[in-house]
């Protein structure tokens, strides 16, 4: 499996191509159609996965819809953050129409193609919050990061569900942890990082 790492147009904010032989998948959509294109190359991209509904993850998640003829998957909290800039901290950004929408709910597998996903509901962050798993690599969203967790003071954010959402992401057996923002982390360095972030919160 070959993992490329783009940054997003917006706040830094990573998108990541996941390629299993001449399969890929594309994990959130924050950077330009081009710059993706790139990475795909001549792949065949099976689905767009955001793993949380705000701005920076998701802005150009239609657009690639449309270029490489797939869905998007994302939680069912993601349709009322998508079309409600409030909630989406986008300004002016809104998704109106969820056509090529497929959405999950609470825990679960996919296989798309040749690619297994395992996918683990994490709201804290936000309502709509999911960690997918693919071959021990973990896909984080702003759920984790390399050295802290995501907001826990924006709309739809929850302390109470982020403990909840720790606990979950403890017990789970991972190699590498790739975050929304920032550089990826081990499972040695996550493990310490959610038990410094489940003493915080419970301060």
């Amino acid at each position: 499996m070959e993992i490329k790492r783009i940054l997003g147009e917006h706040l830094e904010a990573n998108v990541f191509v996941v390629k299993t032989g001449n399969n890929c998948i594309i994990i959130d959509s924050g950077a330009k159609l081009g710059e993706v294109k790139k990475a795909v190359g001549k792949n065949n991209v099976l689905g767009v996965f955001l793993t949380h509904g705000h701005f920076d993850h998701a802005t150009y998640a239609i657009e690639y819809a449309k270029e490489f003829s797939c869905k998007i998957y994302a939680h069912e909290e993601a349709k009322a953050e998508l079309e409600d800039p409030a909630k989406n901290y986008g300004e002016s950004f809104k998704i109106d129409t969820f056509e090529n929408f497929l959405f999950l709910n609470g825990d679960g597998k996919l296989k798309l193609g040749d690619i297994e996903i395992e996918y683990f509901y994490t709201p804290g962050h936000c309502e709509s919050c999911v960690c997918f798993l693919i071959n021990s690599q973990l896909f984080a969203g702003d759920t984790l990061f390399d050295n802290g967790i995501g907001r826990t003071d924006l709309i739809g954010s929850s302390k109470e569900e982020m403990l909840s959402s720790l606990e979950k992401l403890e017990k789970l057996i991972f190699s590498t942890c790739h975050s929304g923002h920032g550089e990826s982390s081990d499972f040695d360095r996550q493990k310490r990082n959610i038990k410094i972030f489940q003493r915080f919160l419970t301060r």
